[in-house]
């Protein structure tokens, strides 16, 4: 991919998330849940609990510590921009999540929201909106992607995927809690791929390639 390319694509990701952030707010900034997204919350926390175990876990990948490991698996790795991404992905997490969306959209999580709600490990109190586990999870796939292959690409949004998935069977978020969660950490990691520009390994590479065979 060409760097003109790079920037295409994760300036186009940038804003289409932003403007898939804009809708969320604009849909859920009373603080209420729409009745299809209710259905679909439903559906998924419904699910059997021989998931549960599996959810548990999926989940842990968008904690908090979850962008150090990284950062420091980039630093053993000697992928320098890497490891300032994911070390600005938490506080870049807190201010889109804490400073600016709970700000605007203030709403209770599904234990309050839907009094049937099926919770599994996951609080009743609190602000549901958006989902601050999808925000980290998708954040260090969208900066990690530039550095791995496609099949590697793919398992990382799989598994930010299977985190947000998580966040709805437990019974922790409703669904748009999520999306908008999703699109918050596909923004950071646009601007993040944007500012700093990282370069795939095989391209690090290439030019000390090129002078081996020349000599």
């Amino acid at each position: 991919m060409t760097d003109r390319a790079r920037l295409r694509t994760w300036g186009t990701t940038g804003a289409l998330s932003l403007l898939v952030i804009v809708v969320c707010v604009l849909v859920t900034r009373d603080g209420a849940v729409p009745s299809a997204e209710r259905d679909v919350f439903r559906w998924i926390n419904e699910l059997p609990d021989v998931l549960e175990t599996p959810m548990v876990a999926v989940q842990y990948l968008g904690v908090a510590v979850v962008p150090f490991i990284v950062a420091a698996v980039a630093a053993i790795l000697r992928q320098w921009r890497l490891v300032i991404a994911a070390l600005l992905v938490y506080p870049l997490k807190l201010l889109v999540e804490k400073a600016i969306l709970k700000e605007i959209v203030q709403r209770p999580r599904p234990a309050r929201t839907e009094p049937d709600a099926i919770l599994r490990h996951a609080p009743a109190d609190g602000l549901s909106f958006p989902s601050g586990h999808s925000i980290v999870a998708f954040a260090l796939a969208g900066i990690i992607a530039p550095y791995v292959s496609k099949g590697w690409r793919i398992v990382a949004f799989a598994l930010a995927t299977g985190v947000a998935f998580s966040r709805i069977y437990l019974g922790a978020h409703n669904p748009l809690d999520v999306v908008a969660g999703a699109a918050g950490g596909l923004l950071i990691a646009a601007v993040l791929n944007l500012v700093l520009f990282p370069k795939p390994a095989s391209e690090t590479r290439r030019p000390a390639a090129t002078t081996t065979r020349g000599a």
